[in-house]
Parts: C-alpha cells; structure tokens; sequence
C-alpha cells in the first residue's frame, strides 16, 4: 500500500517556477514507479513526468520537455516535479501516482495509488 498526498501548488505568472512535491507512506515507495499527471478543466487527464524506482530513469512529456524535472528522494519517500517557464496551458490539477514494480510509463492505467492532486494556475 502506498498513500500518497501532493503540495506545492499555486498561483503564478507566466514564465514563474513552481516545485510540486508528493509525500508518500508505505513500505513499498522504494521500489514503485512514480508518475506525475495533470487534468485541466474540461479535458482528459494527461501524463507530465514518470521515474523509475532507483530514480535513474526519467520520462517526460514532450510538452514539458525542457521545462520540468522530475525527482526522487527514497529516504525520504517524496517525489518532486520542479516546473519552470510555466506557461497559462500548464493551468490545471497535478495528481502524483504510484505503480510498485519496475519500469516506467505514461499511461494512467499502469498506476495504481493516486493523490488527491493539486491545483496549479499561470496567469497570462
């Protein structure tokens, strides 16, 4: 079992930075696949960012590519996404999510633990 709770969200201009972290509980973050997904208002729920379970695997969407991080602390069971140049369609809710096992992906069905997610609004 993994729980997991997000914080860092905020409101920001255009071009402002934000750093989302997601605090997870559970004997079993060491070794799952951690991901980041955004819904914004009205759309389906996309894939941001995802990290293998020894941090030394990375994937990004290609519309953050760039522009997000996404790390890992395993002694401290907490997963980052650092968000620069944040633009106005970066604008909606970011979940983190977990899958136990190895591997990593971007699809929402491979994850199994979900937060209850983040609002992140840009300003234009």
């Amino acid at each position: 079992q993994v729980q997991l709770v997000e914080s860092g969200g905020g409101l920001v201009q255009a071009g402002g930075s934000l750093r989302l972290s997601c605090a997870a509980s559970g004997r079993s973050f060491s070794s799952s696949m951690m991901g980041w997904f955004r819904q914004a208002p009205g759309k389906d729920r996309e894939f941001v960012a995802a990290i293998a379970w020894s941090g030394g695997s990375t994937r990004y969407a290609d519309f953050v590519k760039g522009r997000f991080t996404i790390s890992r602390d395993n002694a401290k069971n907490t997963v980052s996404l650092q968000m620069n140049s944040l633009k106005p369609e970066d604008t909606a809710v970011y979940f983190c999510a977990a899958a136990l096992g190895v591997g990593i992906s971007p699809l929402s069905t491979a994850y199994r633990y979900w937060g209850q997610g983040t609002q992140v609004t840009v300003s234009s």
